[in-house]
């Protein structure tokens, strides 16, 4: 992981909380982490927290630092993932939308993108986000599945984001195919 550069997106779900813990497990591992966090995840966690973990600026604006901000950052990483990826970003993926940064990032990275769901069970049952889902798989996005148990709505079922460690070894493992076929 020494010397790679992985881009991470955090949109506005609760999980938010748990992509502390992924930052900091890939930049103790020697990765440059950039993080790009939707409004919505600012509600949940304050981009001080990233910038603490990456010692770098946390990109927040699609009109911010540098001339093209979403070419930039796409550029200069090897992998993107999506960490919670709410229904709503799912949905601006699944249809090509981009009025955002984060959004934006998705239509101008051309190496792999890696979504971790999370949302309310009954949100991630809906046929609209399982249709999403299925285009995002089509059009080449690896969908990290959403975990069964406890949700911060205080239901039970599927819906809740994956752990850290796994997308963690999700994104290892990604990086270590680019690496073997370069």
């Amino acid at each position: 992981m020494r010397g790679r550069e992985v881009l991470i997106g955090v949109s506005g779900g609760i999980a938010a909380y748990k992509t502390a813990a992924l930052v900091s497990r890939l930049v103790q591992a020697g990765a440059g982490v950039n993080v790009v966090m939707t409004r919505a995840a600012r509600h949940l966690v304050g981009p001080k927290t990233f910038q603490a973990l990456t010692g770098r600026p946390v990109a927040t604006a699609l009109f911010g630092r540098g001339a093209h901000p979403h070419i930039e950052l796409a550029a200069a990483a090897e992998l993107l993932c999506v960490a919670p990826a709410t229904a709503n970003l799912l949905a601006k993926a699944a249809w090509g939308l981009a009025d955002d940064l984060l959004s934006t990032l998705l239509l101008s990275f051309s190496g792999p993108i890696l979504i971790a769901p999370a949302m309310n069970t009954v949100m991630w049952q809906k046929a609209a986000v399982q249709r999403n889902v299925a285009q995002l798989r089509a059009d080449g996005f690896v969908i990290i599945e959403p975990e069964e148990g406890y949700l911060s709505c205080g239901m039970r079922g599927p819906g809740r984001m994956a752990e850290p460690e796994k997308i963690f070894q999700e994104i290892a493992s990604h990086l270590e195919r680019l690496k073997s076929t370069a």
